[in-house]
């Protein structure tokens, strides 16, 4: 064990352990930090992309474009009749010798083709394993013969800790109104069902919960991510059918996140005409990482 956040007589403090307390802070993702213009793409010609003044977070390494100014990416001519994707990364380097660090923007050129182009491949790596290299995906640039159709960001801006927490607390406020609701229906059935995972755009189902008698309910159901998600958007729902629960799909709850692990709950009126009507939970994420759900849970109250 050492100090890391305290004097010791010489230089001690690495960019390694900087990098490691960023990513406790922010996480382990690529972010753009609220920051200047959020490193704004704008397009100057078809050869020429701006990147306005901001400030990004990649696997802790911060690195930013200064406020008041913006960078100039050049770019290559597209091909007359073909298509293209080209890739921009932001790309950091070690030097193995003088262990000085960099970053800078870098154009991966994808392959022109006449039908749908592929994004570029790019060097993927770890800086906490001591990687050399490490390119993290900013944009992507479009082409359609020779000029540029879309200049597409990659990578979501992150809430400052002010708005972050004033999103918990309407959260926890919006929480509380439901639970209220909850309670002023009276006489209602719980069901808790087994934790869950889920792989990235597979869709994942809980056990069936069988309601007693045809009518109207009001159903409330909730589910608590329980790992660190990366980045992408999640998805709660109820399938509802007679004979065995893969009928018909509503959503009840939907966010994107970044790094928080959170609940989906909702609401959904149904109406039977049958009896021992089947309904099961559906959970569904994206964004290349696996979950798993855990408190999942059905409420029920029969209104009609």
């Amino acid at each position: 064990m050492k100090i890391v956040s305290g004097r010791t007589g010489s230089p001690h403090v690495t960019s390694q352990q900087f990098r490691q307390m960023l990513e406790g802070i922010i996480g382990q993702g690529s972010y753009i930090i609220t920051s200047g213009e959020n490193l704004k793409p704008e397009l100057s010609s078809n050869n020429l992309l701006k990147i306005r003044s901001g400030m990004m977070a990649h696997h802790g390494c911060i690195s930013c474009v200064d406020i008041g100014t913006y960078d100039e990416v050049t770019l290559t001519n597209g091909s007359q009749g073909m298509k293209r994707i080209d890739l921009i990364v932001n790309r950091y380097t070690r030097n193995a010798e003088t262990e000085v660090e960099n970053c800078s923007w870098k154009v991966i050129q994808g392959t022109p083709v006449a039908g749908n182009p592929a994004v570029p491949a790019y060097t993927s790596g770890n800086l906490q394993d001591g990687d050399l290299v490490d390119e993290c995906p900013a944009f992507e640039v479009h082409y359609d013969g020779i000029n540029v159709t879309e200049v597409k960001s990659l990578l979501s801006v992150t809430d400052g800790l002010s708005e972050l927490n004033s999103n918990l607390v309407n959260a926890k406020n919006e929480l509380t109104v439901l639970s209220d609701s909850i309670n002023n229906l009276g006489s209602t059935k719980t069901v808790k069902l087994a934790n869950k995972s889920s792989s990235n755009g597979v869709a994942t189902y809980t056990d069936y919960v069988t309601l007693p008698s045809a009518g109207s309910y009001v159903i409330y159901c909730n589910a608590t991510m329980s790992g660190t998600p990366t980045s992408g958007v999640s998805n709660l729902g109820i399938q509802v059918n007679g004979v065995d629960g893969t009928g018909g799909f509503h959503s009840v709850g939907s966010c994107s996140h970044n790094g928080f692990a959170i609940d989906l709950n909702g609401f959904y009126v149904l109406t039977t005409k049958a009896a021992n009507e089947k309904i099961r939970l559906r959970l569904y994420q994206n964004g290349g990482y696996t979950e798993t759900w855990k408190n999942i849970s059905v409420y029920y109250k029969k209104i009609l």
